[in-house]
């Protein structure tokens, strides 16, 4: 499947003869072309500049692999493209970076934005990833999407909302416990928080997140002043008593006891890959609804549900950014789509499930216009 790579470049338009080729290419194109120059912004119909995305990765953090260079990244920035394609009918590029400098490459990414409608962030460590994606939404005026941090959230705010709903507890009720401090981990709880969680509290390797733990980063110390309302100090575990919400971002391992001490009816989202912080038969012992990163258990945390629609969305309306509210607004879109057929074993749905990108693509459209941010 690799071989070769995974991708192609091909024409939109027929080149036949020499009147094809002079309207094509020059002479012709040079009316286009004074024709941008005077308007830059005509460059979003007559280039495919609207309908096309970069992803961009420092090969920092790639999948479960970690730190392999932009390289070995490639294969991955080549799997995000064809899936855009794919699910959502948005032409995109992997680009990968040899360089990570936060400076280098803000920078390296604000002399190509010219030539996209958007950029895709992937694969980029924290807490570097936080820096680049803030400063590069600052200095463009078109969507910029870390989609290790949003399109994990997205897709766990929908499975979420479908398990209150199955288990009986209204969103605002639930006290969640998020393992993992990382990109995935903070935005995850940002949006969870956004959609007006009941109370979450975050760990790390060292432990509970709290006001006044020494040696937090400026990330652990903001998600510390707006977090863990019941002011846990101690290990995941303990925390994990009498809570309704497990979600694992960190590649760590969860005892079964831990998850035998939550709420009745809890709800474990167990989602490091290629192995989950707790395997899925033993969590189900105690938990009503289980959900992984793996397409080999049900209820897949699969992002490939949320970031094609999510540009497909955006490009459609020339949003100059991609908003909070729009990300819940994909989110809910998503539960949407499950509905009244939720189960324990269906709180997401497939990505091959027909009805999921034109549900988030209507959604982000119709909130980039609620939020002021579309161009169309």
């Amino acid at each position: 499947m690799h071989r070769g790579g995974k991708l192609e470049v091909r024409s939109t338009i027929p080149v036949r003869d020499a009147d094809d080729l002079s309207l094509a290419y020059t002479p012709g194109v040079a009316r286009v072309c004074s024709a941008i120059a005077e308007q830059p912004e005509l460059a979003k119909e007559y280039t495919w500049v609207s309908n096309l995305v970069a992803v961009v990765s420092d090969g920092t953090a790639v999948l479960g692999l970690g730190d392999i260079g932009p390289a070995a990244a490639m294969p991955v920035m080549e799997g995000k493209a064809l899936l855009f394609k794919e699910f959502a009918g948005v032409d995109a590029v992997p680009i990968c970076l040899d360089c990570t400098d936060v400076d280098a490459l803000v920078e390296t990414v604000v002399r190509l934005a010219p030539s996209f409608g958007g950029i895709n962030l992937e694969d980029i460590s924290a807490p570097r990833c936080f820096e680049v994606e803030d400063r590069l939404r600052e200095l463009l005026d078109i969507p910029v999407f870390h989609d290790d941090q949003h399109g994990t959230a997205i897709v766990v705010l929908a499975a979420l909302r479908s398990a209150a709903r199955l288990t009986g507890r209204a969103f605002g009720e639930l006290r969640a416990v998020v393992a993992g401090a990382g990109a995935s981990g903070v935005a995850v709880t940002r949006i969870l928080l956004n959609a007006g969680i009941g109370d979450i509290a975050v760990s790390d390797s060292k432990g509970m997140i709290y006001q006044g733990r020494e040696g937090l980063n400026s990330s652990k110390r903001a998600l510390a002043a707006d977090t863990n309302r019941g002011g846990y100090t101690g290990s995941t575990e303990e925390a994990l008593a009498g809570a309704d919400v497990f979600i694992g971002l960190s590649g760590s391992t969860l005892p079964e006891s831990a998850v035998a001490s939550m709420a009745d009816d809890a709800i474990v989202f167990a989602l490091s890959n290629p192995t989950p912080e707790i395997h899925p038969d033993a969590a189900r012992r105690h938990a009503r609804v289980v959900a992984t990163g793996r397409s080999d258990f049900p209820n897949q945390i699969n992002n490939v549900l949320a970031f094609p629609g999510v540009f497909r969305g955006a490009l459609n309306v020339r949003a100059s950014t991609i908003t909070e509210n729009m990300k819940v607004a994909a989110a809910d879109a998503l539960a949407a789509v499950v509905g009244d057929d939720v189960s324990a074993d269906y709180v997401i749905p497939s990505p091959f499930d027909p009805r999921v990108a034109p549900a988030v693509i209507a959604a982000v459209a119709a909130q980039a216009h609620v939020d002021g941010v579309a161009r169309l």
